[in-house]
C-alpha cells in the first residue's frame, strides 16, 4: 500500500510539472490584467506545430526547431495582445475572458483545418522510454525530469523577476495601480504586451517539452492542462 502510494505521489509531482508550467503562464496574464486567459493552452500548441514543422518538413535541427516554436508561440501571445486585448483594453474583464476563448476557438479551428484530428509526434534528442533515475523507487524517464527541471528553473526567475527587478516590480505596479504607474511614466499597455509575450512563451515551453511524451493534436494543451493548471 505504501509503495502505491508512492508511486502515485512521484506520478503525480512529475506529471503535475506541465500543469504548473501552464499556471505559471496564466498567473503571468492573471497578475497583470486580472483576465483569465482561455488561449494559453493554444500558445503551447502553436508552439508544439511550429516545432514539428521546422523539424519534419524543414528538416531544421531539433534545437532550431524549438527556438522556432517558442518564437511561434511568442507572436502569438503578442497578436493576441495587440489585436484583441488592447481594443479592450477598458472594458469588462468578462469581456476580455470571453475575448481569450475565442482566440483559442480560433486557433482550434486552423488547427483543425490545416491538420484535421491527426496525431502527430515530434520526437526530441532525448528519448521518452530512457528511465535512468529512480524517484523512491519509482523509474522516471528523463523527458520528465527535464520537463520538472524547466518548471523549477522558470518558477525561480519569475519569482525573482518579480521581486528583484525594476521591470517586475513595474508589472506588479501597472496591475495593481495603471493610473500611477502611467503618472510615474510606466506605460501600461507596453507592460500588458510583455507580460502576454513572456505567458505565450511559457506556454510555448509547455507544449514544446509535454509533446514528446504522447501524440499531439489540435488543443492538446487546452484540453490535457488548461483547467488542471
Amino acid at each position: 500500500m505504501l509503495d502505491q502510494i508512492t508511486q502515485a505521489v512521484v506520478i503525480g509531482t512529475i506529471t503535475g510539472a506541465v500543469y504548473g508550467l501552464v499556471a505559471l503562464g496564466i498567473v503571468l496574464v492573471y497578475k497583470s490584467s486580472g483576465v483569465f486567459n482561455f488561449a494559453q493552452g493554444e500558445f503551447g500548441t502553436i508552439g508544439v506545430y511550429a516545432t514539428f514543422a521546422a523539424v519534419e518538413f524543414w528538416h531544421l535541427p531539433y534545437a532550431v526547431g524549438v527556438l522556432v516554436g517558442l518564437a511561434a508561440s511568442v507572436a502569438a501571445g503578442l497578436l493576441t495582445e495587440r489585436l484583441v486585448i488592447r481594443p479592450l483594453f477598458d472594458a469588462p474583464r468578462v469581456t476580455l475572458l470571453v475575448a481569450t476563448a475565442g482566440v483559442a476557438l480560433l486557433a482550434l479551428g486552423v488547427e483543425f483545418w490545416r491538420s484535421g484530428d491527426v496525431q502527430l509526434r515530434v520526437l526530441p534528442p532525448i528519448s521518452t522510454e530512457l528511465q535512468r533515475v529512480k524517484v523512491f523507487g519509482v523509474s522516471v524517464s528523463d523527458q520528465r525530469l527535464v520537463i520538472l527541471a524547466v518548471l523549477v528553473v522558470v518558477a525561480v526567475g519569475l519569482a525573482l523577476f518579480f521581486n528583484r527587478t525594476t521591470l517586475g516590480l513595474a508589472v506588479l505596479g501597472a496591475s495593481q495601480e495603471p493610473v500611477a504607474s502611467e503618472l510615474v511614466g510606466i506605460s501600461v499597455r507596453r507592460i500588458s504586451a510583455l507580460t502576454w509575450g513572456l505567458a505565450a512563451f511559457v506556454g510555448g515551453l509547455a507544449g514544446i517539452l509535454s509533446a514528446p511524451i504522447s501524440q499531439f493534436a489540435p488543443g492538446f494543451l487546452t484540453s490535457g492542462a488548461l483547467i488542471a493548471g
